[in-house]
């Protein structure tokens, strides 16, 4: 099992759910959080005073799967979010040691 974390762009969440929902992944975790990569952020002009943002807005979406379904996700969140502009994000991939269901119990490729 492993929990796939991606860091996208805003306007892509809608079509990144819509992809993952046809590979079969039946719930993500989404939140909203802000940061800034290689782009460092930029420089925005306010009531003619410039300042700089920081931290850019992005989504954090995270997926529990199965072994046999990580490379479909991965390529599916890289097709969907991809812009080809800077700031698209990036795609963690860490290992699951165990996944426990709170309402029945199941563990692990079950409890997903």
């Amino acid at each position: 099992m492993k929990l796939v974390t991606a860091i996208i762009k805003p306007f892509k969440l809608d079509d990144v759910r819509e992809a993952l929902a046809e590979v079969g992944v039946q719930g993500i975790t989404v939140t909203e959080v802000k940061g800034f990569g290689r782009q460092k952020g930029h420089t925005e002009l306010y009531r003619g005073a410039e300042y700089v943002v920081d931290f850019l807005p992005k989504i954090k979406l995270e997926v529990a799967v199965t072994d046999d379904l990580v490379e479909r996700v991965i390529e599916t969140i890289q097709g969907s979010a991809r812009t080809g502009k800077i700031g698209d994000g990036k795609i963690f991939v860490s290992a699951l040691q165990q996944v426990i269901r709170i309402r029945t119990g199941e563990l692990d490729g079950d409890a997903l």
